[in-house]
């Protein structure tokens, strides 16, 4: 399975690909960046139906935590490269999230064997709106360690709202990045 097969699937057939998804291995993803492609309308009309993610390790309290940001990309077809904004070589990095184990989240995490992708404790400015997105993310097949389903949330007051699936593929090695 690959990001172009998934994309094509159903909400029902995703939230079954989400249940059946194991927990990812950060380790895998430190010092990567990963194709995201949001499958709902809105994010295509909103412009934000493709994306990348990246993953970096930051000295945080005396030792090493997992944090990752956001790329924007140029919008084209799903069959297009993605082409980071401004430039593949100088990406502009936002929406910091802090990557914790999907229990951490409480009751409010859809399933327990994930990786929360918590942005309230990214380190995003006040006026930033990704501090209130809260993504939870699952490998999709064990032999697979390139290919994730995410489920996002956005978090008002103590509710945290379902919002869409997105999907992440390996893309590339990050640009040096340390946060």
């Amino acid at each position: 399975m690959n990001l172009n097969e998934l994309r094509r699937r159903s909400r029902e057939e995703l939230d079954r690909v989400f249940e059946a998804g194991s927990k990812p291995s950060f380790d895998r993803w430190v010092g990567f960046e990963f194709r995201g492609f949001n499958p709902p309308m809105f994010a295509r009309i909103l412009g934000f139906q493709k994306f990348k993610k990246g993953f970096f390790l930051k000295e945080q309290a005396g030792k090493k935590a997992p944090f990752g940001y956001n790329i924007p990309v140029r919008q084209s077809r799903p069959e297009d490269p993605w082409v980071c904004k401004p430039s593949d070589d100088h990406p502009k990095r936002f929406g910091f999230y802090l990557v914790r184990d999907g229990s951490e989240a409480g009751e409010k995490s859809p399933k327990a064997d994930s990786l929360f992708l918590d942005y309230g404790s990214g380190g995003n400015p006040a006026a930033d709106v990704t501090k209130f997105i809260r993504d939870f993310v699952v490998q999709v097949e064990p032999k697979n360690a390139d290919l994730y389903l995410g489920q996002a949330r956005i978090a008002i007051g103590p509710a945290w709202l379902f919002t869409n699936y997105f999907i992440l593929e390996r893309d590339r090695p990050a640009p040096s990045f340390t946060g």
